[in-house]
């Protein structure tokens, strides 16, 4: 019962079927590989903060979908319910200075400037290039660093069984949080669990360059075996909690957002069937192909949900 965003799709925003259709590869090491050389004219020119960034263990190599397609398609509707205006309506959003509250369930809570939590680990432990398929069947070559190694530094006590993000609210900024499309703030979660699967990260840039804010500045959750609403941006608080957290998604639609939002084509969304997708951009005479479990990750997650109904816990 989830649903990806797919949604007013051109044809000039998506990879092409070849090149998704090796997905599993995403996650394959791929030492040697110049990533850079891989991106398209476009991202090349917007080489600077992190063109030295060490390639992590769970890049590809895989040919990104072009840079201007993912930095003007996005769902981000604290600005706009429009995939298209974000890109405009984000500018004004000031992503520095930024600092995050860590409340709850762990021995070190406070606000920290993201600064200073970035620097607690050495660059070439924090940054990586990870390039994961996004919410529309982007590959997209993200510059960040596992999750679980952040929440690791605020010491989570046992009572931590889920993590809770929340997003800023700005309504003279975000004048999307102005509508009740949503309950703002946005919030998102996830288990303990798999918040420290080394495949959850958190980006701080894309295609070497820092992260745009309509991408989701200065830091946003990316879970490449879930749905991309998941995908929770602008983060300005963390709480470790006991009690599963309620989501913006699942306030607003509880039988087609559930908490998991795993990738499931065994599942259907009550208004249509999940088992089959068409790739972003694809003309509609293309014939749609089989969607894969957790978005093809299932050697590194389906553990999580060992003995779960995950039909009723979707």
């Amino acid at each position: 019962m989830l649903i990806k965003e797919r949604t007013s799709i051109l044809s000039s925003e998506i990879t092409s079927e070849a090149i998704f259709l090796n997905r599993r590869k995403l996650i394959k090491a791929a030492a040697g590989i110049s990533v850079a050389a891989l991106l398209p004219a476009s991202a090349r020119a917007q080489v600077k903060k992190y063109a030295q960034v060490p390639v992590g263990p769970y890049s590809g190599a895989l040919q990104p979908t072009d840079y201007e397609d993912v930095a003007n398609y996005t769902n981000y509707y604290e600005f706009s319910t429009d995939k298209k205006s974000s890109t405009v309506l984000a500018k004004n959003l000031q992503t520095s200075p930024w600092s995050i509250a860590v409340e709850g369930e762990a021995e070190k809570i406070g606000v920290f400037n993201l600064e200073d939590i970035l620097k607690n680990n050495p660059l070439e432990e924090r940054i990586y290039r990870f390039r994961c398929v996004e919410a529309w069947a982007m590959v997209v070559p993200w510059i960040g660093f596992p999750l679980g190694t952040m929440l690791k530094q605020f010491k989570p006590t046992s009572k931590a069984k889920f993590v809770e993000f929340t997003t800023l609210y700005d309504p003279k900024v975000m004048i999307g949080q102005k509508t009740n499309v949503l309950a703002w703030p946005y919030v998102e979660g996830l288990r303990i669990d798999e918040a420290m699967n080394p495949l959850a990260f958190l980006a701080t840039g894309m295609y070497d360059e820092t992260l745009p804010n309509q991408n989701g500045a200065p830091l946003r959750l990316v879970v490449p075996w879930k749905y991309g609403f998941k995908s929770i941006k602008a983060i300005v608080k963390i709480r470790f909690t006991e009690t599963m957290p309620a989501t913006a998604w699942s306030k607003m639609g509880p039988s087609e957002y559930g908490f998991y939002a795993n990738v499931n084509p065994e599942v259907a969304h009550p208004r249509w069937s999940q088992s089959r997708e068409r790739i972003l951009g694809a003309s509609i005479f293309t014939p749609k192909r089989k969607t894969e479990m957790f978005n093809g990750y299932g050697e590194q997650v389906a553990s999580l949900y060992k003995g779960m109904n995950l039909a009723k816990q979707y």
